[in-house]
């Protein structure tokens, strides 16, 4: 789903009217619809709902969520933050639709009356004070009323953006912002809706009647749904086999790292690749082959320092023949010896790659030799990963995100998977997605690990839609985390976990994908 920004979303509204034939009026009526569906669904114990109003069209679909929650038997109260005959347009026009007396509120004195005050008990706000094209800070009469509703108890559902929220905004929010509970938005994210911590609840995205063609966007960035993920996890033809769905090679794993092979191989099988091959040291094959009989094994010579020694570029040659994907990193160590393994793989093999860990350490300061030469090539770097990668600092990465993985993947034509709080997968072209799915709890080693083998999983399995592959990976590695952090807690999740919890992230995944709405965090 396309992020635009504010002004681009105006456009989108603008041309839904103008070149689409969908009045105006039609859009404010969707959009107002949608919010008291939501709480009709999502609160349908409130009973007592105060809709706080702008003057402006955030307004206007406040005063169709209000009517419609009144037609729904809520007792409705609405406080309009002006002089309803300075009202506009269209907001003008849907509140004279609102047959329920309003309460009219010219200053912030009025606001703290007693009068109002009687008005102000609610099981509910609904915040349509200001919406995406509101630029900060907020001062007055509106602060006011957002200083409300953040001292009550009672949830804050945000109709298009938080009050005083910047839509384009990526990073923290300053100035005065309304609290939301939940936020539903229309048509399309603005940036601040994926990015600006605005909620700790839903996100939920209506369509109010935008046609596909008139939703553009020059921000060339996306978040991923349950809709891109869905189509590449539906049900699998009767006659399928294991050679159906690809087969897996891992080269990784070192002494005392053992589980970080195993752990990426078994991931490839639970995201359905049909085979799973982890190719190791062989002194550490044993601890390995231990940890799951369905995974295939192979002993590679070895360094002294039981890592895979160069000697083993031949033999996994070989494996690699007939072979789907390789995952080359996980456990693999710094041993100059087998980084220099790593490198000459990456250069040599044809097959598609997936390189994580200290995968990516091994081209610390060579990364002119990490470029994906016409075939498939996907990195999955953490912060710090990236910073040795990029010859940067962890902080300078983390400062611009975005702008850092789409340089990198740009210029050595790769997927980037710059993994944390919003995942970024961008593509050799630039175009990024982000992910909303994920949790701190899985901060905690061989969650990396986890993602390494499903990425090859799925890759294994769409061989000619390996970006899309890659976004499903990544979106079900952090819904499996979601699942998992609800019957566990953030504090006691550990990486293995998140295999207990992938089948309930694909059924989760489908049956979001066939929603009306599309929906994220909470």
């Amino acid at each position: 789903m396309k992020i635009v920004s504010a002004e681009e979303m105006r456009g989108i509204d603008r041309a839904t009217s103008e070149r689409f034939g969908v009045p105006s009026l039609t859009l404010m009526k969707n959009a107002g619809a949608a919010v008291a569906d939501y709480v009709l669904s999502d609160h349908a114990v409130a009973e007592r709902i105060v809709v706080f109003c702008g003057k402006g069209n955030n307004g206007g679909d406040g005063f169709v969520a209000a009517r419609r929650l009144h037609e729904q038997g809520k007792k409705v109260q609405v406080i309009v933050l002006a002089d309803p005959n300075d009202l506009r347009g269209d907001a003008a026009v849907m509140f004279g639709k609102f047959l329920v007396p309003a309460i009219a509120v010219h200053s912030s004195e009025e606001l703290k009356s007693e009068q109002v005050g009687v008005g102000l008990q609610a099981d509910l706000y609904v915040d349509a004070i200001l919406g995406t094209g509101f630029k900060p800070p907020v001062k007055g009469l509106y602060a006011d009323a957002i200083a409300i509703m953040n001292a009550s108890q009672a949830p804050v559902i945000a109709v298009d953006i938080p009050s005083g929220a910047d839509a384009d905004a990526m990073g923290p929010q300053e100035g005065a912002i309304a609290r939301a509970d939940a936020i539903v938005t229309f048509t399309a994210p603005r940036p601040a809706h994926v990015f600006g911590l605005l909620t700790a609840g839903p996100t939920v995205v209506a369509d109010i009647g935008s046609p596909e063609q008139a939703i553009v966007s020059a921000l060339r960035l996306n978040v991923i749904t349950a809709r891109d993920v869905g189509p590449l996890i539906g049900p699998r033809p009767a006659e399928s086999n294991k050679g159906s769905y690809g087969h897996v090679l891992v080269v990784g794993g070192s002494l005392g790292k053992a589980g970080a092979a195993a752990m990426a191989g078994m991931s490839a099988l639970r995201a359905g690749a049909g085979l799973s091959t982890v190719a190791t040291a062989r002194s550490v094959l044993p601890t390995v082959a231990g940890f799951h009989p369905e995974l295939m094994t192979e002993p590679l010579p070895e360094t002294e320092a039981a890592s895979i020694s160069t000697n083993a570029m031949d033999r996994i040659d070989e494996l690699a023949r007939g072979k789907t994907v390789l995952a080359i990193g996980p456990g693999i160590s710094r041993n100059p010896q087998t980084s220099e393994l790593v490198r000459t793989l990456v250069a040599k093999l044809q097959l598609p790659i997936v390189v994580d860990a200290d995968g990516l350490n091994a081209f610390e300061g060579r990364t002119n030799e990490l470029n994906s030469k016409g075939r498939t090539l996907v990195i999955t770097p953490h912060p710090g990963e990236m910073a040795r990668l990029a010859g940067s600092s962890i902080a300078d990465v983390q400062k611009e995100r975005l702008g850092v993985a789409r340089q990198f993947a740009r210029e050595h034509s790769l997927i980037v998977v710059l993994k944390g709080h919003r995942t970024l997968v961008v593509h050799p072209d630039g175009e990024a997605w982000a992910n909303t799915t994920g949790n701190p709890g899985m901060a905690t080693g061989g969650t990396g690990d986890i993602l390494t083998g499903m990425v090859a999983g799925m890759m294994a399995q769409h061989p000619k839609n390996a970006f899309g592959a890659v976004l499903a990976a990544v979106h079900l590695h952090g819904l499996a985390g979601d699942v998992m952090c609800e019957a566990l807690g953030e504090h006691s999740l550990v990486a293995t976990d998140l295999l207990r919890g992938l089948h309930e992230a694909f059924q989760r995944t489908r049956n979001a994908a066939q929603q009306k709405l599309v929906r994220w965090g909470g």
